[in-house]
């Protein structure tokens, strides 16, 4: 239900001629409303006169579009490609400002706009909207912003220089963007507008090309450094690692497919993790770490004791995890600062059981959200581990698709899980129930590409819907959809 204030502010925006003539006579404490408003109902003429006369300091994306019981979905469902390029628009007009127009505005220049925050754009290009402005479209805009600013020559002789703005994104990259990209970071240095990253995104690019866009980052903005699909290896990471290490204020590393075969180490390999190890003390304030699909067997006690602090999300996807590495975990430091851990991909039936009770019930006080996606995990394991799983009093999230558990085993989670209050999502499999024929164990590629019965299938949701109303839980999303953006960024937790 929007506010009174708000009706009447979109109702003030249907013309936007008059709204924009009128914008030198309204109070600047209406500005943060007008620009929802106008954000919200594409108003771009308003947007790009609003961002031109700003009036603050700052002009954050997130604080002026975020309603405060919403999360940063709501705000990436609202990001519409025409109002972000009125944004920009009304940046570039503001920079071409020259200092004897802006004294003719009513706004004290003590108040010039000085940091546009554009950061909480992430998003992974599911389900996009036509109409909506995803990362790389962002990124691309702002890249192209920084460049023509550059390219519009010097200022006229006897004009000062417009004030400068720094410009706060996240930023994703790939082949086919790094060369402007680049262009747009390296103008930005001697440029009114500057490119502030805070958080990097980097997919399937070339090893020398990374070391030069890490190389031109701000070391003060910086909080992360994600690296997909670089197929690095440990040679390459022993080459990337030192220019990642210069940002020692870094909170958040993900580094994927990092292989070297521990079972025949060989000399170079043993000399790069060792380097790498020592690259990783140089962190002084790094809480999460990715190492989705690299190669860790019996390595995981080298890699989380040359860390300097203890770390509050850990994603340890697919990387061949023995017994001795769970147990390391659960014994450490680490452990009992675990906000969320991922440890999907790992077989952790048999031996790996009990560890895995140790490290939950190590957990069990700070843990809010826990992926074990296609661990093999059937009925007897899942409630051999249900006792210390429930003891997860703050788990709001529990990932657990393509595993094998059945009807039976789903119903018993339903059952023992009504003690976890803030439990909020349960990312469950098809139950083997509904599959015909299924080799046992099934692997979880059978599980995952397999056809369903879905008559049977729409049986157990109504069973399931049933249960979670007879135990008063309504408000608990029970899903096979692993696709929906359900799962928590850290930074959101």
């Amino acid at each position: 239900m929007h506010t009174l204030v708000f009706l009447s502010t979109r109702q003030v925006l249907q013309c936007q001629p008059a709204a924009c003539q009128a914008l030198p006579l309204l109070p600047r404490e209406l500005f943060p409303l007008l620009f929802k408003v106008a954000f919200m109902d594409k108003k771009t003429a308003v947007l790009r006169e609003l961002v031109h006369t700003w009036p603050f300091p700052l002009l954050s994306f997130q604080q002026l579009l975020q309603e405060r019981a919403h999360c940063s979905r709501a705000l990436q469902e609202r990001l519409s490609t025409e109002s972000m390029q009125a944004v920009i628009l009304g940046l570039t007009a503001r920079l071409h400002t020259s200092e004897r127009e802006a004294a003719t505005q009513p706004f004290c220049r003590k108040h010039a706009l000085r940091v546009l925050d554009m950061t909480g754009l992430l998003d992974d290009g599911v389900d996009q909207d036509p109409g909506t402005m995803s990362m790389w479209d962002c990124t691309a805009a702002v890249a192209r912003t920084c460049i023509a600013q550059q390219q519009g020559g010097p200022a006229e002789p006897g004009l000062s220089l417009p004030v400068p703005v720094e410009v706060r994104v996240d930023l994703r990259v790939n082949r086919a963007s790094y060369t402007f990209l680049r262009e747009a970071l390296q103008s930005s240095m001697d440029s009114p507008l500057r490119l502030c990253c805070r958080d990097l995104r980097a997919e399937d690019l070339p090893m020398h090309n990374t070391v030069a866009l890490l190389q031109l980052l701000d070391a003060g903005c910086l909080r992360r450094i994600d690296l997909r699909f670089n197929n690095l290896g440990l040679r390459g990471l022993s080459v990337i690692i030192p220019h990642v290490a210069r940002f020692q204020h870094l909170a958040s590393l993900r580094l994927h497919y990092v292989h070297g075969d521990s079972r025949q180490p060989s000399v170079d390999g043993e000399d790069n993790f060792r380097y790498f190890l020592a690259q990783m003390g140089r962190f002084i304030c790094l809480r999460e770490l990715s190492m989705g699909s690299s190669l860790l067997s019996g390595r995981l006690d080298q890699l989380l004791s040359a860390l300097q602090s203890p770390l509050e999300s850990l994603e340890l996807a697919f990387c061949a995890l023995l017994p001795e590495d769970l147990h390391f975990l659960a014994q450490s430091r680490h452990a009992a600062h675990l906000k969320k851990l991922d440890l999907s991909g790992n077989d952790l039936s048999g031996s790996r059981l009990m560890p895995l009770q140790g490290l939950l019930q190590a957990a069990a006080a700070t843990l809010l959200h826990l992926e074990l996606t296609e661990c093999q995990l059937a009925d007897a394991q899942l409630l051999a581990t249900l006792p210390t799983l429930t003891r997860c009093a703050s788990l709001r999230y529990l990932g657990l698709y393509g595993n094998p558990l059945s009807m039976a085993g789903l119903k018993e989670l339903l059952r023992d899980s009504v003690v976890q209050a803030e439990l909020r999502t349960v990312v469950h499999p098809f139950p083997v129930d509904c599959y015909e024929g299924l080799p046992w164990p099934p692997p979880a590629s059978v599980l995952l590409e397999a056809s369903i019965n879905e008559e049977k299938f729409a049986c157990v949701e109504a069973e399931l819907h049933q249960l979670l109303l007879a135990a008063g839980r309504a408000h608990v999303l029970w899903t096979t959809d692993i696709y929906g953006r359900l799962a928590a960024d850290y930074f959101s937790l």
